[in-house]
């Protein structure tokens, strides 16, 4: 006889592993915080290649971190929402690789939006000034000292930020939903309304897409949150040609 399981332990196995993980990440990362005074943020967070901070791991590693316990909370339960219906539509091969690829899409988004912004700063420097701040600009970073020029500092604060959290993923898994189930009618909180699932991805798409280029030097990414629904949206395009399934 088949049993049926409510609550966390009845999830899909993927949408149940990504969440532990990233709550266990957080608790590691508070745990070590106040045992060592090391921010495993600093470590696993994505940095801009440019920065003596990077490492290729933290491509991947950076959307199992998060800033605290609201950011974490907000992603999680989307994921529990949203990742739970794709996982039992899909699977949890190609949900696990629907949420990757939104993730890393994500990651590259970002990248490329700082990119541009490190160029433009890069081109206002002189060439001593570019050197001083990529020499010496994480080392005063650390000890709490800031450039006194306008663009040294901006260009201080773009090497040494890093970027933490699934949200690209998560964007990326609401446009799913809302490809899918586009009638499937949503509530929203505040306010409490009725909306169809369609109409909301637009409306988020619409206001990342806004606040990414009205506020380009926002500590939210919305960049990357965008270009988690870019890259989710090109893979299900990608699919829905090389299968014979809506899915």
């Amino acid at each position: 006889m088949n049993r049926y399981t409510s609550g966390f332990m009845g999830l899909p196995p993927v949408v149940k592993n990504l969440i532990m993980l990233n709550v266990l990440m957080l608790l590691a990362t508070w745990v070590i915080q106040n045992t060592t005074g090391l921010d495993l943020s600093t470590k696993l967070g994505l940095y801009f290649p440019a920065s003596e901070r990077f490492m290729p791991l933290q491509i991947v590693t950076h959307m199992f971190m998060h800033g605290g316990f609201l950011h974490l909370l907000l992603n999680m339960y989307a994921l529990y929402m949203f990742g739970n219906i794709l996982e039992n539509v899909w699977g949890p091969k190609r949900f696990f690789i629907y949420y990757i690829v939104c993730g890393l899409g994500a990651a590259l988004t970002h990248e490329s939006v700082i990119a541009f912004q490190y160029s433009h700063l890069a081109q206002s420097l002189s060439p001593e000034n570019l050197n001083y701040v990529l020499n010496e600009g994480t080392a005063l970073f650390r000890q709490g000292q800031g450039f006194s020029d306008p663009d040294m500092l901006k260009l201080q604060i773009l090497l040494n930020t890093p970027t933490v959290g699934a949200s690209g993923a998560v964007f990326g898994i609401l446009l799913a939903f809302g490809v899918l189930f586009p009638n499937t009618q949503l509530m929203i909180i505040f306010p409490p309304i009725p909306i169809r699932a369609k109409y909301f991805v637009m409306f988020y798409g619409a206001l990342e897409l806004y606040l990414a280029l009205t506020q380009p030097g926002s500590n939210i990414a919305h960049a990357a949150h965008l270009g988690g629904m870019i890259f989710g949206y090109i893979l299900i395009r990608y699919w829905r040609k090389t299968t014979n399934t809506l899915y």
